[in-house]
């Protein structure tokens, strides 16, 4: 537990899932003063979707931080962070139902998280995933996350674990991530990611892209670069 002197805690989670579903990890971290990483933990989930993997790492942060201090969340997705702050509530006064009636997905994770977060102060903030200049506590547990995904063990600040890898959506060796994507991660790893469609898909906004147009990696898959922080529920 974090000492009751701190005025608020920084941190950040993230998850990963290498084919959503696929290889699924989570992880956390918490910043000291100065917000650079001092304490970490990140685990594997086995086959699982990149949103279950998102909302792991929210719960096990919250579970692993002193509900007493106020904490500040950063995070990349928009799904994990709209289900908790937005969309809960109403979820929660139709007895866990979403607005078409339908039970929410991931129910125990969300209901988890909604009791972790019950009579603390916490304060969500997006930061936007693989920037070059981006966050760097939320860069460290999008590769904490990518490796656990990968490697399936646990690590962390509290095993001795090294510093996660860079260039996390590299496959490395005795990896289940799938080989045909490493030349586009490797080629979009270090910016915003956006490639060239190889095939005519769909985006999660409904409209579709054609082969050759240039297409971002969202939540659910890729689509329209724009529609890269405004994913769906």
């Amino acid at each position: 537990m974090i000492g009751p002197m701190r005025e608020r805690v920084v941190a950040a989670c993230d998850g990963a899932s290498k084919g959503n579903p696929g290889p699924a990890g989570w992880a956390w971290v918490v910043a000291d003063e100065s917000e650079t990483p001092a304490r970490w933990e990140s685990g594997p989930l086995g086959r699982a979707t990149n949103n279950v993997a998102e909302l792991t790492a929210l719960e096990r942060l919250l579970a692993s931080t002193d509900p007493a201090v106020p904490l500040e969340v950063r995070m990349d997705s928009q799904y994990a962070m709209k289900a908790v702050t937005t969309w809960l509530p109403g979820w929660k006064r139709n007895g866990w139902k979403t607005a078409a009636g339908k039970p929410v997905a991931n129910q125990e994770l969300v209901v988890r998280i909604d009791e972790l977060l019950d009579g603390r102060s916490v304060d969500f903030r997006y930061v936007p995933a693989h920037q070059v200049d981006g966050d760097p506590l939320n860069d460290f547990a999008d590769r904490a996350a990518s490796q656990a995904a990968v490697v399936q063990e646990a690590a962390g600040s509290g095993l001795g674990s090294p510093e996660p890898p860079p260039s996390p959506d590299t496959p490395k060796a005795k990896t289940d991530a799938p080989r045909r994507k490493s030349g586009a991660a490797r080629k979009g790893a270090s910016s915003s990611r956006t490639i060239k469609a190889k095939f005519p898909g769909r985006c999660l906004c409904g409209r579709s892209y054609a082969a050759g147009e240039s297409i971002a990696k969202n939540g659910q898959g890729w689509g329209h670069p724009e529609c890269r922080t405004a994913e769906a529920g």
